[in-house]
């Protein structure tokens, strides 16, 4: 059964990327939780709010769990993510741990916790943000290779998953205006201004841009694509970039 209702989890989806595909998919009428450490500020209505760390494996269980009993999910949108900027001389593994811990493992646990009401449906979206820093981005050590490690776990799963109606897809944005940009780059800086210049469309991404891709790969009819990774960077991942 491929009709509706659908319920989705996004992870990360009190702000930036992941609200803006929490909003798009509540203005089709979804059910959607938004998991997330803190609450939405202005949720907009119907959105339903799940606290929980995914930096913490138990908390991460203890939330899999209890959305699994009170929902059946279709769709899980894995976009929580942090990037621990340093370079290689002061990276340090508990980065590299800690950022596996957010980006793959919490995945795995969620996954695991709605396979089953997907697998009895037999319709099933999972959908990962990425990044186009799995290609290469000075001072991504952790995050650059937990980023790219997405893309090997979302085409094992696909492969896995096809003949039960799941696909598995990941949405790798460039820059994009959102709280983690700015963590680097200060919002509305010349250095922001100076970015959006080298991008080969002439300006950085918006939310919304990521969302309208989550929102392809979420639709019940692309069934027929899956374990793909799509860049959504203006161009950024054509040739060399740097932030």
């Amino acid at each position: 059964m491929t009709g509706g209702p659908f319920t989705a989890v996004v992870t990360g989806g009190a702000s930036g990327i992941g609200r803006a595909t929490a909003e798009a998919m509540l203005a089709r009428g979804w059910t959607v939780i938004a998991l997330d450490r803190a609450a939405p500020a202005d949720a907009p209505p119907g959105l339903i709010h799940a606290a929980a760390d995914l930096l913490d494996p138990v908390a991460t269980r203890a939330a899999a769990a209890a959305i699994a009993a009170g929902h059946a999910v279709t769709h899980l949108v894995h976009n929580a993510g942090a990037i621990r900027p340093a370079p290689v001389e002061a990276a340090r593994p508990e980065d590299i741990l800690g950022l596996a811990q957010l980006h793959l493992a919490a995945a795995l646990t969620l996954a695991q916790a709605f396979l089953p009401a997907m697998k009895g449906r037999r319709f099933g979206r999972i959908l990962f943000t990425g990044s186009r820093a799995a290609l290469g981005v000075p001072t991504r050590t952790a995050y650059g290779a937990t980023k790219a490690a997405m893309a090997g776990m979302a085409r094992t799963w696909a492969l896995e998953l096809a003949p039960h109606g799941i696909t598995v897809n990941v949405v790798a944005p460039g820059p994009i205006r959102t709280p983690n940009l700015w963590e680097i780059i200060p919002k509305d800086s010349a250095r922001e201004a100076e970015l959006a210049a080298r991008i080969p469309v002439g300006r950085l991404g918006e939310p919304e841009d990521v969302a309208r891709a989550m929102m392809f790969f979420a639709d019940p009819a692309a069934g027929f694509v899956t374990g793909q990774v799509l860049y959504v960077c203006g161009g950024a991942s054509v040739g060399a970039f740097a932030l």
